[in-house]
């Protein structure tokens, strides 16, 4: 049994909202200077943001893996977003596993601030996207 139009649009919208919720929730940790705890909620925002619109395309997700492959092919290499939207979230990849998985890393503000802003912009060009196409 499959989602009926309304249902699939309910879940797009929820993972935008997470991607939002979860960005400020990274903000929260910057002011706080929560590095490590700031580099997991950036790549989540990311992520959720990306779930988003495969999920509005009718792709499947399901790994975080996945979505960055999927992502990879079917957004950044059509043109869709570019290259450094790809590099982007690639690099949030390994900065978030290195904060939560490797006791030597240590994440800053350094580390972290060149992906704020580009970061937000991706998730607002995403959005746009979505909003275009299911207009």
């Amino acid at each position: 049994m499959g989602l009926t139009e309304n249902e699939h649009q309910i879940i797009v919208n929820l993972e935008l909202e997470k991607a939002q919720n979860t960005f400020s929730d990274m903000e929260f940790c910057m002011n706080g200077k929560k590095w490590e705890s700031a580099a997991n909620r950036l790549y989540y925002a990311l992520f959720h943001a990306m779930t988003a619109s495969l999920i509005n395309d009718g792709y499947n997700v399901k790994s975080h893996r996945g979505v960055m492959a999927l992502f990879g092919e079917h957004y950044v290499k059509s043109g869709l977003f570019s290259k450094e939207d790809g590099a982007l979230f690639s690099d949030v990849v390994i900065m978030r596993d290195n904060a939560d998985y490797n006791c030597f890393f240590e994440a800053d503000e350094e580390k972290l601030q060149p992906y704020v802003t580009p970061a937000r912009q991706l998730i607002v060009r995403i959005r746009q996207y979505i909003s275009a196409k299911n207009n």
